[in-house]
């Protein structure tokens, strides 16, 4: 059995025909019965799009084809679907049939599955963030595989509590608040220390993100306790572990630090042994210094440890890996696990030039190489130019690499927060303009500022709130929807346009995203001309 998300639409159009005629529900109506129905490869849907939308590109038939491809033949009867709903609840059903055509339907609801619905007022809040945020892609059809994902959906139909990820920390789950997290820490002996990810020490503060005033209070409670954590709970994805330690405890009776007996011991496993030897290498200042920023670290790649040959390997190694891996260069690393080069298309190239016999050493050229501790931003250029970075520990090992694409990923997750709000903005802009008066526009603001309100354009965010409060301007509005629910749709979002002022180096969530998305389907939906 397996989980699929279909969506009834991008605004949701299709969902009243899906759930009161039970059945799932694409769009592609270009596309007619014997386009679909006769498929059985890829290659047949793929041609089969491309003459139905002969103005699109590769990359868009190809998307295309790999969701039309899941809903007629990867779907399968006895499958598990989720439908998210415009209202925010979710619905989830049993897969019954095989694709249908149906020629007579209106359009837009012509390529359908039959559907049994188990539940479908499903509250989101149910549903723990890792598989909502799973939920968040964009994408028509697509599979829900991570997180025992199917298993959980299925628990969620028959009414029982989401069990959450397989692999979830339960223990750090029951450090709901500092003073626990502190007595475990205390409770523990020197060589068991306790070791969570950064997202479940976050938690127990009650944060999601890395804001600065939430860190400085994290920083300025360790320090009181004398905790430290390593590697810094500011480096690393929130994913990554660190280990909490006592760092200020007295010495016993021999003299030394528990950081220095466990960074001395060799009857410890390796990864208690890696965090007490960089504890015990911290600068004294480094309670004071460490900020949160852009690092290297913050990246996922630069934590996952990337593909290398070994120096003496052949170069037939490294080319069969880049080749099946569609990799442009490799890492070339010592006994180890230090960088000494690296080799790449444009190495070997140049290396065969002189020497058509060439050697993995004569292809092999020096690497650029960063600190997981370095600011991000540093290294842009460098990646840009060369088109990556090998990343190192605190031990010098190579422990990630970063590529110009893993940029392009980063830097567009956060821009999409910011152009989905400015976007709100100026559609209220307009439609203010074009409603309402000048003289009652201004009258939400300062009277000393007034006279500097020349249009909407003027007003803060938090001006429209008590603008549209007012029932002869949203009279003047004409929309047809609850004042009230807009009106708190309106300050959530104003909320999370201020918490993206504040610096977090932790991307946002597709469940974080939900709030302002649904907002701005909203406001296009009531002025879809603008």
């Amino acid at each position: 059995m397996r989980a699929w998300v279909v969506r009834a639409g991008e605004n949701g159009e299709r969902e009243r025909a899906a759930l009161q005629d039970g059945v799932l529900v694409v769009g592609w109506d270009r596309l007619k019965m014997g386009d679909l129905a006769d498929t059985s490869t890829r290659d047949d849907i793929r041609a089969a799009v491309a003459a139905a939308y002969p103005d699109e590109g590769p990359y868009t038939v190809g998307n295309w084809t790999g969701q039309l491809y899941r809903f007629v033949h990867e779907i399968q009867r006895g499958d598990l679907v989720v439908l998210p709903l415009k209202s925010l609840l979710v619905a989830i059903g049993r897969v019954t049939g095989d694709y249908e055509y149906r020629a007579d339907a209106t359009e837009g609801l012509r390529h359908v599955r039959r559907v049994e619905w188990l539940v479908t007022d499903l509250d989101r809040q149910s549903i723990q963030s890792d598989l909502l945020d799973s939920m968040g892609s964009l994408l028509t059809v697509f599979e829900l595989s991570r997180f025992g994902a199917a298993e959980r959906v299925a628990a969620l139909a028959e009414g029982r509590p989401d069990p959450g990820r397989p692999d979830a920390d339960d223990f750090a789950a029951t450090l709901t608040e500092p003073t626990k997290l502190y007595e475990e820490v205390r409770r523990r002996s020197a060589d068991e220390p306790l070791t969570l990810s950064i997202r479940d020490f976050l938690a127990v503060w009650g944060v999601q993100r890395r804001y600065p005033a939430a860190t400085e209070q994290i920083k300025s409670d360790l320090a009181a306790r004398g905790l430290v954590t390593v590697p810094p709970f500011t480096e690393g994805t929130l994913d990554s572990r660190i280990a909490v330690l006592a760092g200020g405890a007295e010495p016993d009776e021999s003299g030394t630090s528990a950081v220095t007996r466990l960074s001395g011991s060799s009857d410890l496993p390796e990864g208690v042994q890696n965090a007490a030897h960089a504890a015990s290498r911290l600068p004294e200042e480094e309670a004071e210094t460490q900020t949160v920023a852009y690092r290297v670290s913050n990246l996922d790649s630069a934590n996952r440890m990337p593909e290398s040959v070994r120096v003496g390997d052949d170069l037939g190694t490294a080319t069969t890996i880049m080749v099946l891996r569609g990799y442009s260069q490799l890492p070339v690393l010592d006994e180890d696990g230090r960088l000494r080069g690296v080799v790449s298309w444009e190495s070997i190239g140049r290396a065969r030039m002189a020497d058509t016999h060439a050697d993995l050493q004569a292809a092999t050229v020096r690497g650029q190489e960063a600190d997981r501790s370095d600011d991000l931003l540093d290294w842009v250029g460098t990646i840009q130019q060369s088109g990556y970075v090998v990343v190192r520990d605190h031990d010098h090992k190579v422990c990630g690499l970063i590529t110009a694409s893993d940029l392009t990923i980063q830097f567009g997750t956060r821009v999409r927060p910011f152009v989905l709000v400015e976007e709100i903005e100026q559609r209220l802009r307009r439609v203010v303009d074009r409603c309402i008066p000048l003289d009652r526009i201004r009258a939400v603001v300062p009277k000393g500022r007034a006279a500097k309100v020349h249009s909407a354009a003027n007003l803060t965010f938090g001006a429209y709130g008590h603008l549209l409060k007012d029932p002869e301007n949203w009279v003047a509005l004409g929309w047809g929807i609850d004042q009230q629910y807009f009106l708190a749709a309106l300050e959530e979002c104003r909320n999370f346009r201020n918490s993206l002022m504040h610096f977090s180096p932790d991307p946002i969530t597709d469940d974080q995203l939900l709030p302002a998305q649904g907002l701005l389907e909203l406001l296009r939906s009531l002025d879809p001309h603008t």
